[in-house]
C-alpha cells in the first residue's frame, strides 16, 4: 500500500524576491547529489515528477536512484513510472476516449464497483479541431460554410463530448471553431510550471495525438501516446517507461537569408532519422539556440514523430520567457515560472557557463549549413533539396514503385491530358499540383512562414501572377491569432487573391480532410493514371493519406506552398524556370517573389501583438452559437443509442469478470496479412475518406446513411462497427498475398477466395481460427492512432511479428492484448523462407510469472520450420496488462480492489 513520501524532507517554500512565497515545492538542489547537474534537463523532469509521486507503491524511492544514475542505467534499458501532470486530446481520439471511459463506468456498475471512480485525477485538456472538411474553398465565405456542414455531420458525436465535459470531473473541452489542439496548446493551455493547492511543479504532458511533441518547444515535456495509455494516466495509473537515452543536439550559427524554419526542421528530421533515435529523448542546447525564434523551435519539436524520437526537448530559457509574455501570460505567472526553474536547476541561462550536462550521443548542426528543400514523395524524412527537385522528380518518375518511385514508362511521362473545367479548356500531366494547402501544426504557430507566405502572395499579385483555378489552395490557420495577425499586415487579401482564402480552424489536409476535388480533375487523372501531386505544409505525406488521388505529396514551407501553387507543378527548377509570365508579359522567378529575412522579421514584429493572443484566448471557452445551442443528456452513465453509426458500445468488457483471463498463445494460425516495411497507422486505420465500396460504405448504406454523409473514418472513431470494417481500408495498402495488387484486400488462405480485410477476418472468426500479422522494419509508424490496435483485436489477430515497431503503435498493441514479436536482428520472412500461407504457433507460459519482459519466443509453422522472436512486452507491467486481457481490464479491476 501506498504511504508517505519518502522525500519530504526537501519539500521547500519558493520565496518571491519581495517577500511571501510563490508556493512549495520538492527541491532537487536539496538533495545535495552531483549527478543531478550531469543530467540532461528533459530527464530532471522525470526525476522531479518520481520524487513527488514516490509513495513507495506506484513509485519507489529505488525508481528515483534510477533516474539519478541515468547515466549508468538509462543504457541497461530500466523501467521506471512516470506521471504526467495533464492529458491533451483532441476530437478523432478524443471521441473513442471517452467512449471507453463511459464504457468502463458500465464496466464498473455490472461487476458491482463504484462507477464514478472512473474519473480522470489529473487535469484533460480536449481541443475539437480534426472535424473541419475542406469542402468549400477559394471563397472567402469558406469558414462559415465549412463550420456549418461540420456542425451537420458531427452534431452527435460534438453533442457527446459535450456531455463527456460534464460527466467527467477534470475534463476541458475547447469547442469546434477554435484551432488546432498543439497551437492551443501551445498559445494557451501550457501551463509551463503548475501551481496545484500551492504545489509547485512542472508541467507535463501525454496527448493521444503524435504531434503532443510540439508542447517540448516551449520547455514541456510531453509526448504522444495511445488512447488506452492516456486513459489509465487519466485515471492516475503511472506510465510504464524505459528510462530513455537522450541525444544532444548542438546548434551552432543562423540561418541564412531565405530559410525558413520548415527548410531547418526537414534537416533535422534527415539527421535524426539516420541516426537513429527512436525510443530516445533529443535535447537541443548551444549557442545557436539563441537565434532560434519559440515559434521555430516549436516547428522542430513537432516533427519528434517524423524522426523517431520520444521527445524533441528545448529547455526553458529567455526566449521562452519572452513567448510567455507575447501570448499573454501574466507578469506573475511568468515571475513564478522563472523562479521555480531557476531554483530547481531547469532554466538555461546563456550568461553563465554551460552546464556540465551529458549526453548518450552528440549530434551537431550549423544553421547556416541549413537549405531550402522539401520532403517526398511519400515519407516525412525523404527530403528534397530544392535546387535537385526536377532532378529527383524525374528519378521518381523512372524509379520502380516504391518510396521514391512511379514506374511511369519513359513514353507516358511527357504525357499530356486535355480536359474542360467549368467551360474553359485545361491540362494536366504528371506533377501538376492539384491541392496545395498551407495547413498543419506544425507549421500554422509560426508567425514567420505564415507572414512570409503572405508576401510571397503580394508580391506575386503586385507582379500580376495567378493560381490555376482547378488547384484546390486552402489557408487553415492553428489559431484565430492567425487571423488577426494576416488581418493587422493587410497582406490576407493576396491569400485571397490567390484562393488561399482561410477555410476554417483545425487540422485539415494534413489529417487528410482535403474534401473533395473537382470531378473534372479527378476524371482527368484517374481516366489517364497521372501521378498529380498535393504540396502542403504538413508534417505527414504517406500514400493515401493526403487525398486518395494525390500520388506524390510534398511537405513544404507555407511560403513554399504559395511558390508552387503558382508554378502549377512540382516539374520545375526554380533556379532556372520561371515559375509564370507577369502582367508585362515578363518572366517572373522565384527570387523575385520570395522575402528576405528582414522583410518578414518586419512583418512580424509589426504585425504579432499580445492583446491578439489575450482576446483570442478570453473567449475561446466561450464557445460559438452552433456548440452552445447543443443540448446533451444529463446523468454520469451514457444512454447508449443502438441506432447511432458515430456513438457505439464498443464489446472490450463484454462477459468481464473479476478474474483476469490470464496469457494466451497462438495455436496453427492464419497470417492474414504479410506486408514489407513501413507499414503505417494510416495504412492500418484510415482516417480519411470512407470508400463507395468498402465494407464500412456497405455497413452505412445499411444504415439509410447517404453516401455525402458517409463523413471520415477519423470522425466515426466513436462507432467500432465501421472501426473495424475500416481496419486495413487504405486503398494503397501493399499486401504480398496479392501478388503485387495493390489495395484493402486478402486471400482467404483456405479457400483462396480474394476478400477485404474485413470479410477475410470474419471468415476466419467463423471458422474458428486465430491470425497473425507478419511486416517488416517500422510497422506501426504514423500517428498515434489506438485504433490500428483496437481494429486488428477487434478483426481476432492476436500477434503481429515485424522486424521493428514504432514506439506508440507496439505500445498500444500491449494494451490491447496482441502480442508483439520481433524477428532476430538479420531475419525477416523473407530470409526465413516464410510465404504467409503457413500455420504459425506460438506457446507461452499458462502463468504469466513465467514470461520476462524481451525473453525469446520460438514460432513453429506447420511445415517443418521454427525460429526465434524477441517477445516486445518490453516492461513487467506490461505483462500485467497482457495477464487481465489489456490496459483497460487491469484498471478496472485493480480499481474495484481500492
Amino acid at each position: 500500500m501506498a504511504s508517505e513520501n519518502p522525500f519530504r524532507s526537501i519539500f521547500k517554500a519558493l520565496e518571491k524576491p519581495d517577500g511571501g512565497e510563490f508556493g512549495n515545492y520538492y527541491s532537487l538542489p536539496a538533495l545535495n547529489d552531483p549527478r543531478i547537474d550531469r543530467l540532461p534537463y528533459s530527464i530532471r523532469i522525470l526525476l522531479e515528477s518520481a520524487i513527488r509521486n514516490c509513495d513507495e507503491f506506484q513509485v519507489k524511492s529505488n525508481d528515483v536512484e534510477k533516474i539519478l544514475d541515468w547515466e549508468n542505467s538509462a543504457p541497461k534499458q530500466v523501467e521506471i513510472p512516470f506521471k504526467p501532470a495533464r492529458v491533451l486530446l483532441q476530437d478523432f481520439t478524443g471521441v473513442p476516449a471517452v467512449v471507453d471511459l463511459a464504457c468502463m463506468r458500465d464496466a464498473m456498475n455490472n461487476l458491482g464497483g463504484d462507477s464514478n471512480k472512473i474519473n480522470p485525477l489529473v487535469p484533460v485538456d480536449l481541443v475539437i479541431d480534426h472535424s473541419v472538411q475542406v469542402d468549400v474553398a477559394r471563397s472567402e465565405n469558406a469558414v462559415q460554410a465549412n463550420m456549418e456542414l461540420e456542425f451537420q455531420r458531427n452534431k452527435e458525436r460534438f453533442a457527446f463530448l459535450k456531455w463527456g465535459s460534464n460527466a467527467f470531473d477534470n475534463m476541458l473541452v475547447v469547442p469546434p471553431g477554435s484551432g488546432i489542439v498543439h497551437q492551443v496548446n501551445l498559445e494557451y493551455l501550457a501551463r509551463v510550471v503548475f501551481n496545484s493547492n500551492g504545489v509547485l511543479y512542472p508541467d507535463s504532458v501525454v496527448g493521444t495525438d503524435s504531434h503532443t511533441t510540439m508542447i517540448d518547444g516551449l520547455g514541456v515535456a510531453g509526448w504522444g501516446v495511445g488512447g488506452i495509455e492516456a486513459e489509465a494516466t487519466m485515471l492516475g495509473q503511472p506510465m510504464s517507461m524505459v528510462l530513455p537515452g537522450v541525444v544532444g543536439f548542438k546548434l551552432t550559427g543562423k540561418l541564412r537569408d531565405g530559410m525558413t524554419a520548415t527548410d531547418l526542421v526537414l534537416t533535422v528530421t534527415q539527421m535524426l532519422r539516420k541516426h537513429g533515435v527512436v525510443g530516445k529523448f533529443v535535447e537541443f542546447h548551444g549557442e545557436g539556440m539563441r537565434e532560434l525564434s519559440l515559434a521555430d523551435r516549436a516547428t522542430i519539436a513537432n516533427m519528434s514523430p517524423e524522426y523517431g524520437a520520444t521527445m524533441g526537448f528545448f529547455p526553458v530559457d529567455h526566449v521562452t520567457l519572452q513567448y510567455l509574455k507575447l501570448t499573454g501570460r501574466s507578469d506573475d505567472t511568468v515571475s513564478m515560472i522563472e523562479a521555480y526553474l531557476r531554483a530547481n536547476k531547469m532554466f538555461v541561462d546563456y550568461s553563465e557557463p554551460e552546464s556540465k550536462t551529458v549526453y548518450s550521443s552528440n549530434l551537431e548542426l550549423n544553421l547556416e549549413d541549413v537549405e531550402p528543400c522539401v520532403s517526398g514523395p511519400k515519407r516525412p524524412h525523404d527530403r528534397v533539396p530544392l535546387k535537385e527537385m526536377k532532378a529527383d522528380w524525374h528519378s521518381c518518375l523512372d524509379n520502380r514503385v516504391g518510396f521514391k518511385g512511379f514506374a511511369v514508362p519513359k513514353e507516358a511521362q511527357s504525357k499530356v491530358v486535355e480536359f474542360d473545367f467549368n467551360g474553359t479548356p485545361a491540362q494536366l500531366r504528371h506533377g501538376d499540383v492539384v491541392i496545395a494547402a498551407i495547413t498543419s501544426c506544425t507549421n500554422t504557430s509560426n508567425p514567420s512562414v505564415m507572414l512570409g507566405a503572405a508576401l510571397v502572395a503580394k508580391k506575386a499579385c503586385d507582379l500580376g501572377l495567378e493560381v490555376k483555378p482547378w488547384i484546390k489552395t486552402s489557408l487553415a490557420p492553428g489559431s484565430g491569432v492567425v487571423t488577426k495577425y494576416l488581418a493587422k499586415s493587410g497582406l490576407q487579401k493576396y491569400l485571397n487573391q490567390l484562393g488561399f482564402s482561410i477555410v476554417g480552424y483545425g487540422c485539415t489536409t494534413c489529417i487528410g480532410n482535403s474534401g473533395d476535388i473537382h470531378e473534372t480533375v479527378a476524371s482527368a487523372i484517374t481516366d489517364n493514371d497521372l501521378v498529380a501531386s498535393a504540396v502542403l505544409s504538413g508534417n505527414r505525406n504517406f500514400e493515401g493519406r493526403v487525398h486518395p488521388l494525390t500520388r506524390a505529396n510534398y511537405l513544404a514551407s507555407p511560403p513554399l506552398v504559395v511558390a508552387y501553387a503558382l508554378a502549377g507543378t512540382v516539374d520545375i527548377d526554380f533556379e532556372t524556370q520561371p515559375i509564370g509570365t507577369g502582367k508585362d508579359g515578363k518572366k517572373i522567378f522565384f527570387r523575385d517573389i520570395w522575402p528576405s529575412n528582414k522583410e518578414v522579421a518586419e512583418v512580424v514584429q509589426s504585425s504579432v501583438l499580445p492583446d491578439m493572443f489575450k482576446a483570442t484566448y478570453e473567449a475561446i471557452t466561450k464557445g460559438n452559437s452552433m456548440w452552445n445551442e447543443l443540448s446533451v443528456a444529463s446523468g454520469t452513465l451514457y444512454e447508449w443509442d443502438p441506432k447511432s453509426t458515430y456513438i457505439h458500445e464498443p464489446p472490450y468488457f463484454k462477459g468481464m469478470t473479476m478474474s483476469p483471463p490470464g496469457p494466451h498463445g497462438v495455436k496453427d494460425a492464419y497470417c492474414i496479412l504479410n506486408f514489407g516495411d513501413s507499414i503505417t497507422t494510416d495504412h492500418i486505420s484510415p482516417a480519411g475518406s470512407i470508400h463507395k465500396d468498402s465494407p464500412a460504405a456497405k455497413y452505412l448504406m445499411e444504415r439509410g446513411v447517404d453516401r455525402r454523409d458517409f463523413n471520415s473514418y477519423g470522425s466515426r472513431r466513436g462507432n467500432d462497427e465501421i472501426m473495424a470494417r475500416g481496419t486495413f481500408a487504405n486503398i494503397r495498402i501493399v499486401n504480398k498475398h496479392l501478388k503485387g495488387e495493390v489495395g484493402p484486400k486478402t486471400v482467404h488462405i483456405p479457400s483462396g477466395e480474394k476478400l477485404s480485410v474485413f470479410d477475410a477476418a470474419m471468415k476466419y472468426r467463423n471458422e474458428g481460427r486465430d491470425t497473425i500479422i507478419l511486416a517488416g522494419a517500422e510497422y506501426g509508424s504514423g500517428s498515434s492512432r489506438d485504433w490500428a490496435a483496437k481494429g486488428p483485436m477487434l478483426l481476432g489477430v492476436k500477434a503481429v511479428i515485424s522486424k521493428s515497431f514504432e514506439r506508440i503503435h507496439r505500445s498500444n498493441l500491449v494494451g490491447m492484448g496482441i502480442i508483439p514479436l520481433c524477428f532476430k536482428t538479420g531475419e525477416d520472412a523473407e530470409t526465413l523462407g516464410l510465404t504467409g500461407q503457413e500455420l504459425y504457433t506460438i506457446d507461452l507460459p499458462n502463468n504469466v510469472s513465467e514470461i520476462k519482459p524481451g525473453q525469446d519466443i520460438t514460432v513453429v509453422t506447420n511445415n517443418g520450420k521454427s525460429f526465434t522472436c524477441t517477445l516486445r512486452f518490453d516492461t513487467e507491467v506490461e505483462l500485467a496488462y497482457f495477464n487481465h486481457g489489456g490496459i483497460l481490464q487491469y484498471v478496472i479491476r485493480n480499481l474495484i480492489k481500492q
